[in-house]
């Protein structure tokens, strides 16, 4: 599902001289400090372990986690872990119980202190026409010509006027009430807002073409969620708030009783198309996500590249799966995403993920897979 660069001005001031006496050439510059390089976040407080210790790691399918990792650790910038991820690459595909032989002669697990949310995502399948009637009437909409940035990863996303002024840009009841332009493609307004939230998705045309609906730009605004509203206005009762239930509501009441709860989120996502070509999306990270083996994390507190073990317990939604205990890499970020202790997990593509990926939301406890120091064995 995971995103303005400030002018700068530099002016040079010439000094003439009175008289015709020669004068000597300024001394070179000094050279100013260099920028320093990238740094990864803080580690978090975290508390060693044993893989003993780890509820659910015997029973975790090591192999998919091991695969996960060996196909994907290329985008870490920790050298250590950078090390073991080629020898995982030289050594190849292993069976379960030498994958499991591997994490644990190579990692020490660490709990990262409290407790948080564990939620998940897919890319979703919509239905889309070329033109509007009057059940797909929302634009699928590219990223406008007067917006500058992309409103992710802290950056901010601003509007910029015919004299070249720029203001924040619009929330999403402005855009919705703005010229459409050039649409992409037309949805309905319910399956749109969650293309919207998922960031990514597949859209297939009567016609039989199928495009890739590809994250563009966001008018930078904070994402909000709307479960809780439609819970507080006794729209959806407290334990069936799910992705599920929600959609089926906004297509009950599709118009302006819908709009009015889908523009309490002021987050509006602009797409690009591009061809289906099966794949699973691409995340942050650049690389495509393994489904139910990729993770979304807060980037400002966790590291791309980096290895955990979840523990997703107690969940709050009616039909959800009890737990989620896996190995995971975190490969993705998201405008909701925020915390120490947060993760959205990828399903993968379709209907059945969708289902699946709307009933989660579950206690979570993350354990970070340190490398070991040292020679490996």
């Amino acid at each position: 599902m995971s995103r303005l660069f400030p002018a700068l001005l530099l002016t040079l001031i010439l000094a003439a001289c009175a008289t015709p006496k020669a004068v000597p050439p300024p001394a070179p510059p000094r050279p100013g400090p260099s920028a320093p390089p990238p740094t990864r976040p803080a580690p978090p407080p975290a508390r060693p372990e044993s893989f003993s210790q780890l509820p659910g790691w015997a029973q975790d399918d090591h192999a998919a986690g091991y695969e996960a990792f060996r196909t994907t650790c290329g985008v870490s910038r920790d050298p250590a872990l950078g090390e073991i991820c080629r020898r995982a690459r030289a050594i190849g595909p292993l069976d379960a119980y030498r994958a499991r032989a591997f994490f644990e002669e190579n990692f020490q697990p660490e709990l990262i202190l409290g407790e948080g949310i564990l939620t998940a995502y897919f890319s979703p399948e919509y239905e889309a026409r070329e033109r509007p009637d009057a059940e797909f009437s929302a634009p699928v909409r590219p990223k406008p010509i007067d917006l500058v940035g992309n409103g992710v990863g802290g950056k901010a996303a601003l509007r910029r006027g015919p004299d070249g002024r720029t203001a924040p840009y619009p929330d999403r009841a402005l855009i919705e009430t703005s010229p459409i332009g050039q649409p992409l493609a037309w949805m309905r307004p319910e399956d749109l807002f969650f293309l919207q939230i998922q960031g990514s998705g597949v859209l297939s045309f009567p016609s039989g073409r199928r495009s890739k609906a590809v994250f563009a730009a966001t008018n930078g605004k904070t994402f909000v969620g709307i479960a809780n509203p439609m819970r507080d206005r006794g729209l959806l009762p407290a334990n069936n708030t799910s992705g599920e239930a929600i959609r089926a509501w906004l297509a009950d009441n599709r118009g302006p009783r819908a709009d009015e709860i889908m523009r309490l989120n002021p987050r509006y996502v602009f797409f690009t198309l591009s061809p289906d070509d099966g794949r699973q999306p691409v995340g942050a990270a650049g690389i495509p996500l393994p489904a139910g083996r990729a993770i979304a994390v807060d980037t400002g507190r966790n590291s791309l590249g980096d290895i955990y073990f979840i523990e997703g317990v107690a969940p709050t939604l009616n039909g959800a799966f009890p737990a989620y205990r896996r190995t995971v890499m975190a490969l993705d970020a998201g405008g909701a995403i925020k915390g120490q202790v947060r993760a959205d997990l990828y399903l993968g593509l379709g209907d059945a993920a969708g289902a699946e990926a709307g009933r989660v939301r579950h206690t979570l406890r993350m354990h970070r897979l340190v490398p070991k120091v040292g020679p490996y064995r």
